[in-house]
């Protein structure tokens, strides 16, 4: 969802999240210092309307407490630097920073020269050194692992099929063997990026330190605001310059400074992703591509079983149906589509990630299938299906409001067709709730709604429906011989 990254642009709803105290994350890393290991805050921006997820699978996967933040789309959770690579396997969150510091209740001044001149003098107090630190051992795991080219498609699953198990445990040994290499790279640097003292005296780097290359984005969100998020940036970085003596570069940075403000409440960060992990799977695009931290987020709501048969029936690139055969991968998945253009996506998606996972020397076979039909013929038997899970035209970039008007109606009928009477479920995703209410209101109590989760779909406000059929009879829609042809 793009609009998670662009909540500072323009003043919405969203909140930031808060802490217990004024400077929680600084006494968090300064107590909880051990040897070399270290302790800190990540925080993560995650599909607005999952953030419940994305702490779940951080308490599965990690074994920590995620806080979820009033600022919707984000979580933040302690880790210590010996589990940094950890937070890379994360199927639920999109960008990933380490904090630095963060306020409850920041008092801004009255006006915006004050205000500029204390976020300026802010830049020398704060404790940059733990938070550097981790962005320094982020970046030695990068290089070792490469992780947003192509290294973090395969991640470790608690309960997968032998050969992907140990897909899996080879995916994990790699990042271990990457985790183990930084600390030995990063004990053992002589000349630092950024040297500690220099940070505490507040004088330059020493002259045979690289020339660090950084920007300042800050991502604000609130009404009462005597400045701009460009006037932020602008001064916080000027601060965040002088005190370390880096050159801003807006395009070719080395670091990233992430000022996120919110009404009262301002957390100071640093970077650990360059570019959404939400890319993971997708190679060749199509117009409505779904995020695939939001296609994971829908596949946790209908809890994938094992053997289960799951149909994406408008699959488009097939992100929906990839996330599940690379995440959920006990169960099946058919993802079809009506138009040649989409299933060829799909197909080339799927190549893209077994010849990935074969270069690694992981297991290259995915529990996946696709097919070119018909969307309100389906050539699938009656109650074959266990799950629908699919992205439904919002009427916006494909299709039109009008045309839903029939299309939703046949649609959700020819799904309860195939799905199976009481206990099949269905998770659809849309932005015309009003066309899709009154279809499901229409369905003669085929369906029964039991949750809905609003998301941000690139900037539209859409909902995602869980469905569950029910044991009424369909009359269907499908011919004999299609019906009998799966």
């Amino acid at each position: 969802m793009s609009s998670q990254e662009d909540v500072a642009a323009e003043p919405g709803p969203d909140t930031m999240g808060s802490s217990s105290s004024s400077s929680s994350s600084s006494s968090t890393e300064n107590d909880a210092t051990t040897g070399d290991i270290i302790t800190v805050t990540i925080g993560a921006t995650v599909p607005t309307g999952f953030e419940h997820t994305a702490a779940e699978e951080i308490k599965e996967k990690i074994g920590v407490d995620a806080r979820i933040s009033k600022d919707r789309g984000r979580v933040y959770f302690p880790i210590t630097t010996d589990k940094l690579f950890q937070v890379h396997l994360l199927r639920s969150v999109d960008n990933l920073f380490v904090v630095v510091e963060e306020y409850d209740h920041y008092q801004f001044k009255e006006s915006k020269e004050e205000t500029l001149m204390e976020l300026q003098q802010l830049a020398s107090k704060l404790s940059w050194t733990n938070a550097l630190e981790v962005w320094k051992l982020n970046r030695t795991l990068k290089k070792k692992k490469g992780y947003r080219k192509g290294g973090n498609g395969n991640k470790v699953k608690p309960t997968s099929e032998a050969t992907d198990a140990a897909a899996a445990d080879t995916e994990q040994q790699e990042l271990l063997q990457g985790a183990s290499a930084a600390e030995s790279q990063t004990k053992a640097e002589s000349t630092p990026d950024v040297d500690s003292s220099a940070q505490d005296s507040g004088e330059a780097a020493p002259p045979e330190a690289k020339l660090i290359k950084f920007r300042v984005t800050c991502n604000r969100a609130g009404d009462k605001h005597s400045f701009s998020s460009n006037e932020a940036a602008r001064d916080f970085g000027g601060a965040v310059q002088e005190f370390f003596q880096w050159k801003a570069d807006m395009t070719k940075f080395d670091v990233e400074v992430l000022l996120n403000i919110h009404n009262e409440e301002v957390i100071i960060g640093i970077a650990l992703t360059e570019e959404s992990l939400h890319r993971r799977n997708i190679s060749h695009f199509g117009p409505t591509t779904l995020r695939s931290t939001l296609c994971y987020g829908m596949l946790r709501l209908c809890k994938p079983q094992v053997s289960d048969i799951i149909l994406d029936p408008m699959c488009g690139t097939g992100a929906i149906p990839l996330e599940g055969a690379i995440e959920f991968n006990s169960s099946f998945y058919i993802a079809g589509d009506n138009y040649d253009m989409a299933v060829n996506r799909t197909v080339n998606n799927i190549c893209h990630i077994q010849k990935r996972r074969a270069e690694k020397g992981s297991a290259s076979g995915l529990p996946i299938d696709t097919v070119r039909w018909d969307l309100c013929n389906l050539p699938v038997r009656t109650s074959s299906v266990d799950i629908i899970i699919t992205d439904m035209p919002f009427g916006k970039r494909m299709g039109s409001k009008k045309k839903n008007w029939d299309l939703y109606p046949s649609c959700l009928r020819e799904m309860a067709r195939v799905c199976r009477p009481g206990s099949g479920k269905a998770v659809l995703l849309t932005q015309d709730k009003k066309c899709f209410s009154k279809a499901i209101s229409r369905m003669g109590g085929l369906w029964k709604k039991l949750l809905t989760v609003w998301v941000n779909v690139g900037g539209l406000h859409a909902g995602v429906y869980l469905l569950k059929r029910t044991g009424a009879h369909s009359s269907g829609g499908a011919t004999e011989s299609n019906i009998n042809s799966y």
